[in-house]
């Protein structure tokens, strides 16, 4: 059975103390809207319990009696309860909606800005699914639980409280008779609990696998057909069902019997009070209407047994969505501002390596002992075989991650010293995978200078080389990019990510593998636009398409975690190294690919192979 990745937490079987009062203390400052619907809710209750009791008031004062006044009476104020009850039902829906929502919002928002402080690290090893369960689903049960979870709570409780006191002030012995029956469903109600809720958490590992294997079945139809996987699919995903079918079945087995051993052992409470009644309406104890209100009051405080396992499940999916939602709050940045830091007001000056190393894996160092000068102004190209350590060194001057050991200066500081806002403000990027944001062609290339004018986003377009085709679209700068930019070619992303980048003017500019997807005509757009950026600025290029190169300053070939070869083009094409041999390689492919030769030999090979 395949593992489908990472699967939902597990959640304990027991209220975590520490959890709920970091709930609370997330709530503390909303006391007078926690007050107000905790009030609402407790006088909603209470006259549901009074109705009961007006209910015996009119059976045993005017209909057995026959006397129409006091029938009259006792409806009048009955009549003025309910108004009473549908303004307190009105107030707790309004505070539960408005409480509820101000607590999703928060912490959503909590979140959101705890996320921008984190480190690349922690994204490299937390999947995107289960932070956007985190901001999503977690903190929408949390709020449940401080608005509906409480709502349950106190309802329960006052259903309970104001049940026992009607009930000792008709027939304190039928009383205590009802009351004895407590504590022997709350154990009943607890048992069924914990087996139900076994069986529950089965079913949502399972469920997690399950999600897993549709995202993998459905992301990789074309390699599930061409490799003809359907039916093993089919067959690993039947286990999966059939797993799921098991647990979910039992757990509802077991919900489906809690409720009729509640209801026995209600009914035995029930015959009790009737028999036990009986004789004292003899011996005038008790009163019919007495009897029917104990049934009611019965009833109420059922109610809350019956319902345990719904809402302490619903609790408990409260508390670990909780739980989750603080782990990721307490999760610390790998790297932070120096005590001191500061902003120099410029990154313009000399990047110098000096003995750094790094590694992801403490088993796998990527730098060994690396070191490297740039002048200010110099364009460096960054060749090597995938893994070598290319988008690592970049990664670093960024100060996305910070080297293991050794140092890094920029202009002369090392650049702990600097605050990461003014390192990472003054660098520009254009990736391999551009980025844009839902939203208009003028607002991405505005979101990297956000003062900029629409005259000024136009000329960065002109310079990058997307006015063009950007003045073809529909509504122009004003058109739609689509989320993530899908209503894009992947060559017109670029050219605006570019535009981004000159519009922001970097006083480092950083190019990772930007022309590896385009064809050669939006090379040669990316590459006018590249030119603009490094007149004026620190330039590093990544780049498999070597042609994006060649006119480099310096071209570093990165290998075994250092440089193995230096040089400009023409150095390195003489010294016929690991340079030369990559070059003539692509060269003759692209010769090939030109005359149609590449796809003849690359079938003759296969072929040959078979």
């Amino acid at each position: 059975m395949p593992d489908f990745g990472f699967e939902e937490e597990e959640f304990s079987t027991s209220l975590d103390r520490g959890t709920i009062w970091r709930i609370a203390n997330e709530v503390k400052h909303h006391w007078k809207w926690v007050i107000g619907f905790m009030v609402a809710v407790g006088w909603v209750s209470s006259l549901e319990s009074y109705f009961t009791y007006l209910s015996k008031r009119i059976l045993d004062e005017a209909i057995v009696t026959g006397r129409s006044d006091a029938l009259i009476s006792i409806i009048s104020i009955y009549s003025v309860m309910i108004l009473f009850q549908a303004v307190g039902v009105l107030a707790f829906i309004y505070l539960a909606g408005i409480l509820g929502h101000r607590v999703q919002y928060e912490l959503r928002k909590k979140l959101f800005d705890h996320l921008q402080t984190l480190s690349f690290s922690y994204y490299d090893r937390t999947p995107v699914g289960w932070i956007m369960s985190r901001l999503t689903s977690d903190t929408e049960r949390i709020a449940d639980l401080v608005t509906w979870g409480l709502l349950d709570i106190t309802w329960a409780l006052m259903n309970i409280i104001t049940s026992f006191v009607f009930m000792v002030t008709i027939n304190w012995q039928l009383a205590l008779i009802v009351f004895a029956m407590v504590p022997v469903l709350v154990v009943i109600g607890v048992w069924f609990k914990q087996k139900i809720l076994v069986e529950y958490r089965q079913a949502r590992k399972t469920n997690s696998k399950i999600t897993g294997s549709y995202n993998e079945n459905i992301t990789g139809v074309r390699v599930v057909k061409a490799l003809g996987r359907e039916a093993e699919n089919l067959t690993e995903f039947g286990v999966l069902t059939d797993e799921m079918y098991r647990s979910s079945f039992r757990a509802a087995w077991l919900s489906a019997l809690f409720l009729p051993v509640v209801q026995i052992l209600s009914a035995v409470a029930l015959g009790c009070i009737v028999w036990y009644s009986g004789g004292q309406i003899s011996l005038g104890g008790i009163t019919v209407g007495g009897i029917q209100a104990f049934i009611g009051y019965l009833t109420f405080m059922m109610w809350p047994i019956q319902d345990l396992a719904r809402v302490y499940a619903s609790m408990q999916h409260a508390i670990a969505s909780a739980e989750r939602v603080f782990s990721l709050m307490d999760v610390q940045p790998d790297i932070n501002d120096s005590p001191g830091a500061v902003d120099p007001g410029t990154i313009r000056g000399d990047i110098v390596f000096k003995d750094v190393e790094f590694f992801y894996d403490k088993d796998k160092p990527v730098l060994k002992n690396f070191n490297l000068t740039v002048r200010q102004g110099e364009t460096i190209a960054l060749v090597g075989p995938t893994g070598a350590g290319k988008s690592t060194v970049v990664n670093l001057i960024c100060r996305f991650y910070e080297p293991r050991s050794g140092t890094i200066m920029i202009g002369g500081r090392d650049y702990r010293t600097l605050t990461m806002h003014s390192i990472q403000s003054r660098i520009g990027m254009v990736l391999q995978t551009p980025h844009l944001f839902s939203g208009s062609i003028r607002e991405n290339i505005r979101y990297g200078r956000l003062d900029a004018t629409d005259a000024e986003i136009e000329a960065a377009a002109v310079l990058a080389g997307a006015h063009e085709f950007i003045m073809e679209l529909d509504k122009g700068y004003e058109g739609e990019v689509g989320e993530g930019g899908n209503l894009l070619s992947v060559g017109q992303k670029q050219l605006i990510s570019l535009a981004r980048a000159i519009l922001a003017k970097p006083e480092i500019f950083i190019m990772d593998e930007a022309t590896s997807s385009v064809d050669t005509l939006t090379e040669a757009l990316i590459q006018k636009g590249m030119e603009v950026l490094m007149k004026h600025s620190t330039s590093f290029i990544i780049a498999h398409r070597l042609s994006t190169i060649r006119r480099a300053d310096r071209i570093l070939v990165i290998e075994n975690g250092g440089i193995s070869e230096m040089g400009t083009h023409a150095e390195l094409l003489r010294a016929k190294g690991h340079y030369y041999r990559l070059y003539t390689r692509q060269f003759r492919q692209e010769r090939e690919r030109e005359s149609g030769l590449y796809e003849l030999n690359s079938l003759e090979m296969a072929q040959n192979s078979n």
